[in-house]
């Protein structure tokens, strides 16, 4: 089992009123975790062996999210060290790949999964607007991080709370 383990740290600004992570940042980092996972950057490609996807301008592939579902676990305060989220693939189709992620402290043994969250992007040939197809070199790169994907936790219309979940090692 191979997965990505991405840094992401906090600012201030990512607090709401509470004190907590809000909700709208906790999906800004699982994207900024995604971004560094799946595009390459100029002189930086390949800094993530995942990284194949071209980010810059006239690029020819363009990914739409089609679906995200997220649990949150436990609530997020300020902490100066980042958090990590882990990524790997839950589901490699025809032209879209669902992304899994944790969002945890990243340190044993007394880690914390905070969220559990899934992405289903679409790849989209710019030219066409159109759903393309994962390249072979893409299947090749992104098959090692194929796994399981989460189960998402719900019982009696309540959320799952952290003694509930069952985390993928």
């Amino acid at each position: 089992m191979t997965r990505l383990h991405v840094p992401v740290p906090l600012r201030w600004a990512d607090l709401d009123a509470y004190g907590h992570v809000n909700n709208v940042e906790v999906l800004r980092l699982l994207e900024e975790a995604r971004i560094a996972a799946f595009w390459r950057h100029g002189e930086d490609a390949g800094v993530l062996p995942t990284a194949v996807l071209d980010a810059g301008p006239g690029a020819g592939t363009h990914t739409l999210v089609a679906r995200q579902e997220i649990e949150y676990l436990l609530p997020i305060s300020y902490r100066r060290e980042p958090l990590v989220v882990e990524l790997w693939i839950g589901h490699l189709g025809g032209a879209s790949i669902e992304v899994c992620y944790l969002l945890t402290t990243g340190d044993e043994p007394e880690r914390r999964v905070f969220v559990q969250a899934a992405t289903t992007l679409v790849l989209i040939d710019a030219a066409t607007g159109r759903p393309r197809r994962i390249t072979e070199a893409e299947r090749a790169t992104w098959g090692e991080y194929l796994e399981e994907p989460l189960v998402m936790r719900r019982r009696g219309g309540r959320a799952a709370g952290p003694a509930d979940v069952t985390v993928p090692r």
